[in-house]
């Protein structure tokens, strides 16, 4: 599924060195467009107490580097966790959300376009 150049981890680390790593096919991430992201993850039960006691006396907005299958650290907040709900699990398994904050850009020359854009068409296409 996963090239080899690449890991099938996602790894939290907390600014004192400690991390977490958890297994890309069990997440799922989505992230909305004002950097807020959940990270569902559903696991087996031992491995979901890890990930509650990983984050046990984690202050809210407490940045932590993530990577996603070795592509790189980016830095993110970490802004709670919480029980999934909805599907009904397996009695060994079970569903957090894992949410995070990417940090915004506060500075106003690096303001990216999000919608309106250009109709421009390349010359010599045939417009549809």
């Amino acid at each position: 599924m996963f090239d080899h150049e690449f890991s099938d981890r996602i790894r939290l680390t907390l600014r004192n060195g400690e991390s977490i790593e958890l297994d890309q096919r069990r997440a799922q991430i989505r992230e909305n467009e004002k950097g807020l992201m959940a990270l569902s993850y559903v696991a087996p039960v031992f491995e979901v107490m890890d990930i509650e006691s990983f984050f046990d006396g984690v202050l809210t907005s407490e940045k932590l580097s993530m990577n996603i299958a070795d592509t790189g650290d980016f830095t993110v907040s970490f802004r709670g966790i919480v029980e999934g709900k909805g599907k009904n699990f397996p009695q060994n398994l079970d569903h957090r959300i894992i949410l995070l904050q990417e940090p915004t850009n506060l500075d106003p020359r690096a303001n990216i376009q999000t919608k309106g854009f250009s109709k421009f068409k390349i010359r010599g296409k045939i417009s549809e």
